[in-house]
């Protein structure tokens, strides 16, 4: 499967970066959504796979882009064997930084075998993010001052040293008091820290953890990535409602307080993560367009044959005095 559909779904991320990239400025997030959405939508119905979104858009509203349990792939359009593929997207991960020209907005997909990744619902979830080093390291209700001296301990350093990621909202102002109380430095971001966890996971990117609560769909995407890059997240749902309860009972949670590990988000054994940066990033360089074409940045990550891929790729105009400049 990961040699079949890893370039296949380079190919899905790259195009959905495109497409979103063209509204980057605009101040209109909802179109640089729909046309991530659109784009990724119909590069994927020309994959050679019998695909089923398992973490997607339009879950509540059953919109027609991608939403959870439609089919995808040539399958739904021919009656040829095609491999069954569960698939998580975030067709653009950041929609606010791709509308205001922020960086680190990427397009993202990943993909398993038929119950490779956790059906997470549309709920909140707390994460802790770490890189392959800190791995069996942290806990998510040990105290933050001890979970900081865990990390500076396997990496060698001081509490001081370390950068945690938090995304910037009412909801941490605690954990960021904590954070600083402990001595550790702090990122804040608007959005993406599904970007920041992947960071968080390859040296020499200056992330040395990822602390907070975020989305869940995004956790398990995240876990799908960590567990190519053998990082670890560590995670739990946030279900503060009966609805929310109810929700969880139908798609088979049956312990709400369940702490999650990266192979219990992520549990398939092949794994293919592609990601595309639509703004500059720490990892991934912005979609940029030029005379002749576009240029893209993308990461392909395989689990089985321990693959990583980063990816510069010129899509060049159909024209035949098109030309590609060294850079």
């Amino acid at each position: 499967m990961e040699d079949k559909l890893g370039l296949e779904f380079l190919r899905v991320v790259e195009q959905a970066a495109i497409a979103c990239a063209h509204t980057m400025g605009l101040g209109d997030r909802h179109k640089a959504d729909a046309a991530a959405v659109e784009a990724m939508r119909r590069e994927m119905d020309t994959v050679g796979m019998d695909g089923t979104i398992v973490i997607g858009e339009g879950e509540r509203d059953k919109a027609p882009m991608l939403f959870i349990g439609e089919k995808v792939g040539l399958a739904s359009k021919h009656k040829d064997t095609y491999p069954a593929v569960d698939i998580a997207v975030d067709p653009l991960e950041g929609t606010n930084l791709c509308a205001t020209g922020e960086p680190n907005a990427i397009t993202v997909l990943a993909a398993s075998e038929k119950g490779g990744l956790l059906h997470a619902p549309d709920l909140y979830m707390e994460k802790i993010v770490v890189g392959p080093t800190c791995r069996g390291a942290v806990e998510l209700d040990a105290p933050v001052k001890d979970n900081l001296k865990a990390i500076a301990r396997r990496l060698d350093r001081l509490v001081e040293d370390l950068v945690v990621i938090v995304l910037d909202r009412p909801r941490h102002e605690s954990l960021i008091t904590e954070i600083r109380n402990a001595g550790a430095r702090i990122r804040l971001i608007s959005d993406g820290d599904l970007s920041a966890g992947i960071a968080s996971a390859v040296l020499g990117s200056g992330v040395h953890a990822v602390m907070g609560t975020g989305g869940a769909p995004e956790g398990v995407l995240t876990a799908a990535a960590l567990k190519c890059l053998n990082g670890e997240i560590t995670a739990r749902l946030v279900v503060s409602t009966p609805e929310q309860h109810e929700r969880l009972a139908k798609m088979g949670v049956t312990d709400a307080k369940k702490i999650y590990k990266t192979d219990e988000l992520a549990p398939g054994k092949k794994m293919i993560f592609a990601c595309t940066g639509v703004t500059e990033g720490n990892l991934l360089r912005g979609v940029r367009f030029f005379g002749e074409g576009v240029r893209t940045h993308s990461l392909v990550l395989t689990y089985d044959d321990r693959q990583v891929r980063f990816i510069d790729s010129v899509h060049l105009n159909k024209r035949p005095d098109a030309k590609v400049r060294f850079i």
